[in-house]
Parts: C-alpha cells; structure tokens; sequence
C-alpha cells in the first residue's frame, strides 16, 4: 500500500472528512514520526511497534567497481520494531 492508497481508503471510510483533509492528517502524523526520529527520539504506537533509529559506525568499505578502499562516514538508519499485536495478527491465518 502506498500513501495515496491509504489516503483513499481512510477518506472512504470516513465520508464526513474531506479527501483533502484526510490528505493533511496522514502527512502530519508521518512528519511528526520522521521529525521525532530526525532529532533521535522513539516513535512508539501501542500495539503496532516502535520506530527509532540506530547508529552504524564510520568503516572502512569497498567500492564494487574498483575494488578500493573507501572510508564511510558514521550515519543513523532507521528502526523498526513491531509490537506484540501486530506480530499476533500478521501470524494468524484469516478466516475465509
């Protein structure tokens, strides 16, 4: 699913917002979820998981092409830890 996706089907589901609206909402709240992560805090939802960051160290790496040795810098990737529900859910089948 992609975000327009879910825009779409939140404004179907919910006919007394408008699609612009609902638009406005879903950005707000992935904003807010990237800024908190953007300043090292965790995201965390309750029964869906939490979001963070984690820091790789600078390393020495290897360009494919060539071979050469290529330093890298220390960055911040981000996290993904899903909640206990979520998990529950994604590992009983569904009923047909």
């Amino acid at each position: 699913m992609i975000k327009s996706e879910l825009i779409d089907l939140l404004a179907e589901k919910h006919k007394d917002l408008y699609r612009s609206d609902v638009q406005n909402i879903v950005t707000t709240i992935f904003n807010e979820i990237s800024d908190a992560m953007a300043r090292g805090d965790r995201v965390e939802l309750r029964g869906f998981g939490a979001f963070s960051t984690k820091e790789r160290s600078a390393r020495v790496g290897r360009n494919p092409k060539t071979g050469e040795a290529v330093q890298v810098e220390k960055k911040y990737v981000p996290y993904f830890k899903c909640g206990k529900k979520l998990r529950e859910r994604l590992n009983t089948p569904i009923e047909k």
